[in-house]
């Protein structure tokens, strides 16, 4: 299927049951699971340090970042390791994924906003939901979703930053 001009390459992945997509051009690289270094102290979301290439990279439980349960290892479990934009930084980071299924496209006019539920719920990390084969994939905003912790958890890429 070629793409249009109107496409976004997403990378689709699960976190339990549910389907979720990253746009590809933030994705550095996909590795297979491995321990990460702990780190004490850190949220209960950050795994810890990875071996990336002579970096060392965040390796963040997504599930629990988004209120989900533990991630369990299995075969399929992957790190999608991510250079994530925000202001004038790059983050690198790594989010554990139970499984990553493929490089889409989305058309941008097939892109709906974050459903109105009626009540508040924090649904700024929702870059967007797309309805696919009777299922709903849904886009995640990851500057919106890490930045409010960049300056006191994440190593930003060429420029490690800690908490004051």
């Amino acid at each position: 299927m070629a793409s249009t001009s109107s496409d976004t390459q997403f990378v689709t992945f699960s976190l339990g049951e549910e389907v979720f997509a990253v746009p590809v051009d933030v994705v550095r690289e996909i590795l297979d699971h491995e321990e990460a270094f702990k780190i004490p102290h850190g949220p209960d979301y950050l795994l810890g340090l990875r071996d990336v290439r002579g970096q060392g990279v965040p390796v963040i439980d997504l599930r629990l970042r988004l209120g989900m349960s533990r991630t369990v290892k299995t075969p399929h479990t992957r790190i999608l390791v991510l250079d994530i934009p925000i202001g004038e930084k790059l983050l690198a980071l790594g989010l554990v994924a139970d499984k990553v299924f493929e490089v889409t496209p989305f058309s941008r006019e097939n892109i709906e906003t974050a459903p109105d539920i009626g009540v508040r719920w924090n649904s700024s990390y929702i870059a967007g939901v797309v309805r696919r084969e009777g299922d709903f994939v849904v886009i995640i905003d990851l500057a919106e979703l890490f930045s409010h912790e960049a300056g006191s958890l994440i190593q930003v890429k060429n420029d490690p930053v800690r908490a004051a």
